[in-house]
């Protein structure tokens, strides 16, 4: 069965319940519901290009210069105006990875190299990376944590790697899109880096966290305000919706909804965790809202045969059809497709007998 790019592809199929995508498993947060209603008319209105308010707001709570924020159309977005707007020559990614960085960075004309990430080390970033960071390359692209595997880099090799860019001058893109959903965001996060370095750029976005992947909404940091204003005028104009913008306002307002998110996510992370290793599968140790594991090749036909999508991760480099990526929804949810696992794993033994 053809394979899609990126999870969430439930249109063509009868979906029941979907594990493919990390989004929040509370949904759109009630509060940004409400205001989104009570501003239904003003979506007949131009977006703010800029992004004024919504700038602003991300600012306040990001503890950042308000010039050093930019907005778009989801993280995707950012990252191909940002690939346009450096042209690096050749750049380097960690593989698996996701898979936009490698597509942004050929259709800006970039070579890519890429640092192989190997299941003998969990996938883990190593070491090994700092090796291959030399006067060659432009750009670095990490995600913190990585997806699919959900492993985070130590902060003590995130300092070598700081130090390195710096010595080659070598612009780093800091993926941080799930880090919300680790137990420690601050401890790993690259934005204390921010104020003093120019050449990092922190990519976060409010699709995962806020569950709003329909409205597509991201942003950057970095302080390089001529790079900001250079990407601002990449691509077409408009490109956050007025109903974008509104959401993100108020969710950022959604203090209670971050840490209830935060608890169901740690416990429900541990059950998904122990109950995969209970089965005898071979699973990653996760940090974020998903889970990363091996197993047949045949369950996600089978899954999808009862109504259930999860993420196959054939199409990542370094991976094949036996790794699989799944999200941490409610207990009920998640309760269901451990048992329909449990079932798969059955049927596999009576087949070997």
């Amino acid at each position: 069965m053809e394979q899609n790019q990126h999870g969430g592809e439930i249109y063509d199929k009868k979906i029941s319940w979907d594990f493919s995508v990390n989004t929040n498993p509370f949904g759109l947060p009630e509060g940004v519901k409400k205001t989104l209603i009570r501003h239904i008319d003003t979506f007949a209105l131009y977006p703010d290009n800029r992004c004024g308010s919504l700038a602003s707001a991300i600012a306040d709570y990001e503890r950042a210069d308000r010039d050093y924020i930019i907005c778009g159309n989801g993280a995707s977005d950012l990252i191909f105006r940002l690939c346009y707007a450096l042209k690096p020559g050749k750049a380097m990614v960690t593989a698996p990875a996701f898979s936009e960085y490698e597509k942004a960075l050929r259709e800006a004309g970039s070579q890519i190299e890429y640092c192989l990430l190997t299941e003998r080390d969990s996938f883990q970033v190593t070491e090994q990376l700092l090796n291959q960071l030399n006067e060659t390359i432009d750009l670095l692209f990490l995600c913190n944590p990585n997806n699919p595997v959900g492993n985070l880099i130590p902060p003590a090799l995130l300092e070598k790697i700081m130090t390195q860019c710096l010595r080659y001058n070598i612009f780093l893109v800091m993926d941080e899109c799930f880090i919300e959903f680790t137990d420690e965001p601050e401890a790993y996060s690259i934005k204390k880096y921010l104020n003093k370095n120019d050449r990092v750029f922190l990519l976060r976005a409010f699709t995962k966290l806020y569950a709003m992947a329909g409205l597509r909404l991201g942003y950057g940091i970095c302080s390089d305000i001529q790079l900001i204003n250079k990407m601002s005028a990449m691509g077409p104009a408009w490109n956050v919706s007025v109903p974008a913008q509104i959401a993100g306002i108020e969710a950022l307002k959604e203090e209670s909804y971050r840490l209830k998110t935060k608890e169901l996510i740690r416990v429900e992370r541990e059950y998904l965790y122990n109950s995969l290793k209970t089965l005898g599968i071979k699973v990653f140790k996760p940090t974020a809202n998903y889970i990363f594991f091996k197993c047949w090749d045949t369950l996600y036909e089978f899954l999808l045969h009862r109504e259930i999508l999860i993420r196959q991760c054939g199409n990542y480099n370094q991976l094949s059809r036996e790794f699989y990526r799944i999200a941490v929804k409610n207990h009920e949810e998640n309760v269901i497709l451990i048992r329909e696992i449990a079932e798969f794993l059955d049927i596999c033994k009576l087949n070997q007998n």
